[in-house]
């Protein structure tokens, strides 16, 4: 709405994507700021708590702390984008409804978790076809579009391969992105604020190189692969990063809500999004390190269990080995999101050394 200022009434600061992006970022922080103390308050009321599994006693104590933070910061995110952005924009369009539709299936997951009182909540096989379904409708939706599908690898000027001739290959590989995404961050998510901090370095280096993407200087520059209007999706990113700052207020240690699965699919699709968009697909293993990490020690523990009947790991994700090893919980929070960022900078890295 903001742009419209710019092109019907000719203020011409509206007209920059920067300005427009720092814009959406306090509105995304400050509604979602403001916002959350209500929201804590309701859930109270309705017992809408986070149920903890058995087999972590350690988080006992975190029962009665409120689940569905997800919501409020989604919300934040799509007013501040609404505001922001130009509306007509595919790759705008196509974002938000990817955290709207992440982020439903998480809420509705959550909400099975709190009515039955138990951590098992929506079925897993339901809960893979929607997504599945889900992803593969942006997937397509892409290719449709007309999105390059060369796939890019870090630190190298030229793709590996091209799949544009063969666009249910760069579909189903897409597909495989966002559900591999969506899953790690929702793995993730099980410590104060540990999912939080890593998403928002995660979004802050997929909007550089969105708005590199989008810029026709800075891409022919850099030599980075140019996608036409892509750079109005940098708005949206930032309004996350901001409504995710606002969400970290009342998520860090120790939390006074939980994102839950409304949240951290939300955040896990967006991501993928962002990283599909950008040609960053291969990157995204550097960039969402901590996600990696902890998706990896699960498959480990799960592989050697069936097929050694031992554990690698205390417990899995490889953050409950760490708190079963006696690491305070701050502690393997703030090196995790050390790792995070270290990971983040050499990503960044990347766009000049190829």
């Amino acid at each position: 709405m903001l742009y419209y200022l710019y092109s019907d009434l000719g203020i011409n600061v509206f007209q920059y994507l920067t300005f427009r992006a720092g814009i959406s970022f306090f509105v995304g922080f400050c509604l979602c700021a403001f916002v959350m103390p209500a929201f804590i308050k309701w859930a109270k009321s309705k017992n809408a708590n986070q149920p903890i599994s058995t087999f972590v006693p350690a988080h006992q104590g975190k029962a009665n702390t409120p689940t569905m933070g997800g919501v409020v910061f989604i919300f934040a995110t799509v007013i501040a984008s609404i505001l922001s952005v130009k509306l007509n924009n595919a790759y705008v369009i196509l974002g938000l409804f990817v955290l709207i539709a992440f982020g439903l299936i998480g809420a509705r997951d959550d909400y099975m978790k709190i009515a039955a009182r138990k951590n098992s909540g929506m079925s897993a096989r339901l809960k893979f076809i929607l997504l599945f379904v889900i992803s593969t409708g942006v997937a397509s939706s892409l290719s449709l579009h007309g999105l390059d599908s060369s796939l890019y690898v870090p630190f190298m000027k030229k793709p590996l391969f091209y799949l544009g001739d063969y666009p249910g290959v760069a579909i189903a590989f897409w597909t495989l992105v966002f559900l591999a995404t969506t899953n790690a961050v929702n793995i993730t998510d099980g410590l104060d604020g540990l999912a939080s901090v890593p998403s928002i370095c995660a979004l802050v280096s997929l909007s550089i190189f969105v708005y590199i993407a989008g810029n026709a200087e800075f891409s022919r520059y850099l030599l980075w692969p140019r996608v036409v209007d892509a750079g109005e999706l940098f708005v949206v990113s930032v309004a996350l990063i901001g409504s995710l700052f606002g969400f970290l207020w009342y998520n860090c240690h120790p939390a006074q809500v939980f994102m839950g699965d409304s949240g951290s699919l939300a955040v896990g699709g967006f991501i993928a999004y962002m990283a599909i968009v950008s040609n960053n697909e291969i990157l995204l293993i550097l960039i969402g390190s901590i996600f990696v990490i902890e998706t990896l020690s699960v498959i480990l523990q799960v592989g050697s269990y069936k097929t050694r009947k031992k554990r690698i790991f205390l417990m899995a994700p490889i953050h409950h080995h760490f708190e079963v090893k006696g690491w305070a919980e701050n502690k393997i929070i703030v090196r995790f999101w050390i790792i995070a960022i270290l990971s983040n900078i050499i990503a960044l890295m990347s766009i000049k050394i190829r």
